[in-house]
């Protein structure tokens, strides 16, 4: 059994560690989920592949037994929100390793907009300022209930619960209620059958047979300069004085 002084180890380091693909794969569950380190990742597989080996070994047995064993592993499942409702265990067997991170605490916090980044989640509940029930918990890997999800909240005892405190991520509800009234938006433009008719301008209709109206030339006159002007004053006057 061992001492309960000393718990036993919750992972199993994989027997291949050093391949490119593998830590690359890690450290973009890292840099998503914000992870401490490796360890988290190992612990997550290890409750899948606990999980996936108790699946296989209740799929092969036919004992009344296993059936309620059957039943209790799938109900846990679907409490935890790793399963849909009404799944089959079947089911079990195609769940991966971001199935379990998404259930994390700290996941669950970054989500419901409790916190700006996934890093700061993990800050919060490591410092005591998230509740669950009102009670304080500061475990960011505990897996999130269903049933409990919407009883997270900011500790009653923390600063955090103060709205106006400067690190509360009022973005995130602002933006949320930004994205829904958009939807609503959306939905009353395309709701119902009526569309709204856009008035056209008809151009006016040009007869045919009427032939098109000619426009007379006018002939521009021009007009005379000063200096012709007197030139033709003194021919007159010298043509006066001759009769």
């Amino acid at each position: 059994m061992g001492s309960p002084k000393k718990p036993k180890k919750k992972y199993k380091k994989p027997l291949q560690i050093w391949q490119s693909d593998l830590i690359e794969e890690q450290k973009e569950l890292i840099k998503e989920y914000g992870l401490k380190n490796k360890k988290e990742i190992w612990k997550a597989e290890g409750f899948l592949k606990t999980v996936r080996n108790q699946a296989k070994v209740l799929t092969a047995a036919k004992s009344e037994q296993a059936t309620k064993e059957k039943k209790q592993l799938v109900d846990k499942l679907i409490k935890l929100g790793l399963i849909p409702p009404s799944s089959q265990l079947d089911t079990v067997l195609s769940l991966d390793i971001k199935s379990i991170l998404d259930r994390r605490l700290q996941t669950v916090v970054f989500k419901k907009g409790l916190a700006k980044s996934i890093r700061q989640a993990r800050q919060f509940i490591a410092h005591g300022h998230v509740a669950l029930k009102e009670e304080k918990i500061n475990v960011p890997s505990y897996l999130v209930p269903l049933d409990l999800e919407n009883k997270i909240t900011f500790n009653p005892a923390s600063i955090m619960s103060n709205d106006q405190h400067p690190e509360r991520a009022k973005e995130a509800s602002k933006r949320e209620d930004k994205d829904k009234k958009e939807r609503s938006d959306e939905t009353d433009i395309f709701a119902g059958d009526k569309t709204t008719a856009i008035p056209v301008t008809k151009a006016p209709e040009v007869n045919p047979q009427t032939p098109p109206t000619e426009t007379k030339e006018v002939k521009k006159v021009d007009e005379a300069t000063p200096t012709e002007n007197k030139t033709r004053e003194n021919e007159d006057k010298s043509a006066g004085k001759a009769d």
